[in-house]
C-alpha cells in the first residue's frame, strides 16, 4: 500500500533560494512537477532504471512465465523468486555477509526484488518521492541518500534478523522519506508554510502507514491461535516477508541526515553541497562502525 504525494504545478510555486548573492545559486530549485520529464528528475528516474534493469535481468530464472503460459496472472505478481536466485543476484543474507564476508551485499541487496508485485510497490514509492526529494537534494545527493539509507536498512536488518535474506529498495524509500520529513521542516523555502506542512504531511502518512502494514501481520500472527496460524499466513500470503528493521533503520537513517542538512538548505549551492559531502561522509563512516560492531558481536 503506498500513498502519491500531491504535486504542484511549477508555474505557480516554486522553492527557490532566499539570498541574492551573485555568487550563489539555488540550492532547491522547484517542487515536483505536475508533468515531470527525464531531465526535471534524472537521479530518480537513473535509480528506476537500475532496479527495473537488475530485475529484467533475473527473470530468466523466475516462474513467471511459466505462469503466463498457464494463465495464473496472480502468481505471475505475487510468486517469488527462489532463495537461491535473490542470493546469487545479491541478496543480504546472514550467512553470506557476516560469514562469508560478503559486504557487497548489504549495497546490491537495495536493487534485488522478491516478485513482481514488491517491484511495483517499491518504484511507485520511489518515483513519488524521488520527484519531490530530487529538488531539495539534487541530482547527486538524491542517489547518494537512497545507497546509504538502503545499506542502513539492510545493517539493521542483519543485526536484528541476521537469519533472514533481506531484499529490495523500500529501506532507502523509507530513508528518501525520514530526509524529507526533516527538510520540509524549513519554513524560509518560498512555498507558503500551509503548503510545506501539506507536503511533510503526505510523506509522514506515507511512512506511518507503510511501517503499520508492515507491522501489522506480525501481530496478527503473535496474537493468533496455535491452530490457525497456518491458515492465517496463508491468507496475509506476502505481507508476512515484510522486513520493518530495514524500514526502520532506512527511515532513522534519514532523520539523522536530514538534520544537520536542514540549517544549509538555503545558504547557497556550494555551502548546501559541502554541507551534503560532510554529512553523507560521517554517515557512512558511522555505519562502518555499526557494520564491524555487528561483525564483532554476530562472531561471539
Amino acid at each position: 500500500m503506498t500513498s502519491e504525494i500531491d504535486r504542484e504545478d511549477p508555474s505557480e510555486h516554486e522553492i527557490v533560494e532566499t539570498s541574492t548573492a551573485p555568487d550563489q545559486s539555488t540550492a532547491v530549485e522547484a517542487v515536483a512537477r505536475k508533468s515531470p520529464s527525464l531531465l526535471d528528475a534524472p537521479a530518480t528516474y537513473l535509480l528506476l532504471g537500475i532496479n527495473l534493469l537488475w530485475f529484467a535481468v533475473m527473470l530468466r530464472w523466475g516462474p513467471y512465465i511459466q505462469h503466463w503460459h498457464h494463465h495464473e496472472f496472480l502468481a505471475i505478481f505475487t510468486d517469488n523468486f527462489r532463495f537461491e536466485v535473490l542470493q546469487y543476484f545479491g541478496g543480504c543474507g546472514g550467512a553470506d555477509v557476516l560469514i562469508r564476508g560478503q559486504w557487497y551485499r548489504v549495497l546490491t541487496a537495495t536493487f534485488v526484488h522478491l516478485n513482481p508485485l514488491h517491484l511495483i510497490v517499491n518504484m511507485w514509492c520511489l518515483w513519488n518521492l524521488g520527484l519531490l526529494g530530487e529538488p531539495l537534494l539534487g541530482r547527486r545527493g538524491l542517489f547518494v541518500v537512497y545507497l546509504l539509507t538502503g545499506m542502513a536498512g539492510n545493517l539493521c536488518s542483519l543485526a536484528f534478523s541476521p537469519g533472514e535474506m533481506v531484499v529490495g529498495a523500500s529501506g532507502a524509500v523509507f530513508g528518501i522519506a525520514g530526509i524529507l520529513i526533516v527538510l520540509l521542516s524549513n519554513k524560509k523555502l518560498s512555498l507558503p508554510w500551509s503548503e510545506l506542512r501539506s507536503l511533510r504531511r503526505s510523506v509522514i502518512l506515507f511512512a506511518l502507514l507503510n511501517l503499520l502494514i508492515g507491522l501489522a501481520p506480525q501481530i496478527m500472527l503473535q496474537m493468533a491461535p496455535a491452530r490457525d496460524l497456518d491458515h492465517l499466513t496463508n491468507d496475509l500470503g506476502p505481507l508476512t516477508h515484510i522486513d520493518n528493521m530495514a524500514h526502520l533503520g532506512g527511515l532513522v537513517c534519514g532523520l539523522l541526515m536530514g538534520l544537520p542538512l536542514f540549517p544549509r538548505m538555503l545558504t547557497g549551492r556550494t555551502g548546501y553541497r559541502a554541507r551534503q559531502r560532510i554529512t553523507f561522509a560521517w554517515t557512512a563512516f558511522g555505519m562502518a562502525l555499526f557494520a564491524y560492531g555487528i561483525a564483532k558481536f554476530r562472531a561471539r
